[in-house]
């Protein structure tokens, strides 16, 4: 197990920053169970879905941005176990870009490649390892898109969520897999002790060009899609005067 314990170039959590948040957050001091659930709830809810400008960047940058997509969320995640004590490893894929719908415009979606290199993290508890992809997708997001979306009973592949079962879709950390892309997989890559190690052999597969389209503007239009979405349902349950103050709490 030592070796899923390992800090890393990515898996940065000797930093102040990292150490400051376990600290304070007083997450080595639960049990194991809690432990896990504190910690993907923080990087589940507190760092909310959006996109970053790569996939390679450190827990510490991931942190400071304050959203995450799959890759970076499983970066930031990875160190915030690791620095608590807990094992955990990476798993990598390619997805489709279907389930990108809703989030994404049509030009960002002509531009893009038809896969996606995709990443969820792998917790070692009560003696095997448990699926942690639920972590991409906020609770406030997962719920305004229920809500946006309420009349879809069965399968759903769309707005970054790729299910089976939308109704009974559940992120929470019980102790079980949690998963929300998982149907746009179709590749997969196996395993990996760190993010480093995956992205030394896998990347994104975009043209240079497309690239600095996506870093410099896509990426911000899908962001701000995703929290146009989010916001609609706060705005619902506050009211619009209200709104800015509780994206602050």
């Amino acid at each position: 197990m030592e070796k899923y314990l390992e800090e890393t170039a990515m898996l940065n959590y000797n930093e102040k920053e990292i150490q400051q948040l376990i600290h304070l957050r007083k997450w080595k001091e639960l049990d194991e169970f809690h432990k896990i659930k504190e910690i993907y709830q923080f990087v589940q809810n507190e760092i909310l879905f959006g996109y970053n400008r790569c996939d390679t960047l450190n827990a510490v940058q991931v942190l400071a941005d304050g959203y995450g997509q799959c890759n970076t969320k499983a970066t930031l995640l990875m160190a915030l176990l690791r620095g608590a004590g807990v094992p955990c490893r990476l798993h990598g894929f390619e997805v489709s870009k279907d389930f990108q719908r809703g989030v994404t415009s049509e030009l960002i979606s002509l531009l893009a490649p038809k896969t996606f290199v995709h990443t969820w993290v792998e917790v070692y508890y009560q003696e095997k390892w448990i699926v942690l992809e639920g972590v991409i997708t906020d609770r406030a997001y997962l719920s305004a898109l229920k809500k946006r979306c309420s009349d879809v009973t069965g399968a759903f592949r769309k707005y970054a969520v790729a299910t089976k079962n939308f109704k009974e879709l559940s992120v929470e950390w019980k102790g079980e897999d949690t998963f929300v892309q998982k149907e746009a997989i179709v590749c997969d890559y196996g395993i990996f002790y760190s993010p480093d190690e995956f992205f030394r052999q896998y990347g994104q597969h975009f043209h240079w060009i497309n690239r600095f389209l996506y870093t410099y503007f896509g990426r911000k239009i899908m962001t701000r899609n995703v929290d146009r979405i989010r916001k609609r349902n706060v705005e619902k349950k506050y009211g619009k005067g209200r709104l800015k103050s509780q994206g602050k709490q």
